[in-house]
């Protein structure tokens, strides 16, 4: 598989998942479980505010704006179920093994599957899920990233 093919498969994978909110992504099965934690009204102030210190200084050291953001993103992972929260963060990591560039051109293609008129999008991401591979493939060489 050539490195743009790859990188074409990558980008369309994070649009699509960004778009249905990663909760079409299968849940693998998780590691074992580490030993159970207290709750939070078990620890020590101390734990507590190691917990939450990093937290507290990013929002201090925040604008408006970011900070709007924030509460968002921490409302929105609250409504999450636990499918959605172990895709997301699967997201996330994907996000962060990409490049400045690969990041760039997964942006640009969210942004053209954002501008797809819903109904349009709803059958582009139904279509996907039922191609093979080979079809895939297929699909994303007759319909590049765009170039940045």
């Amino acid at each position: 598989m050539t490195t743009r093919l790859r990188f074409a498969l990558q980008c369309l994978a994070l649009a699509c998942a960004a778009l249905i909110a990663m909760s079409a992504f299968a849940q693998q099965a998780s590691a074992p479980a580490a030993p159970a934690l207290p709750a939070w009204e078990q620890l020590t102030p101390a734990q507590r505010e190691a917990l939450i210190a990093s937290v507290r200084d990013r929002w201090n050291d925040s604008d408006a704006d970011h900070r709007a953001r924030m509460m968002d993103h921490a409302q929105r992972w609250s409504t999450m179920s636990p499918e959605e929260r172990q895709a997301a963060r699967k997201g996330m990591h994907r996000w962060s093994d990409m490049s400045p560039e690969q990041r760039e051109h997964a942006r640009e293609l969210y942004d053209r599957m954002r501008s797809m008129p819903p109904d349009q999008r709803r059958a582009l991401k139904e279509k996907w899920r039922a191609m093979t591979p080979e079809q895939k493939k297929a699909w994303l060489e007759a319909n590049p990233a765009p170039k940045p």
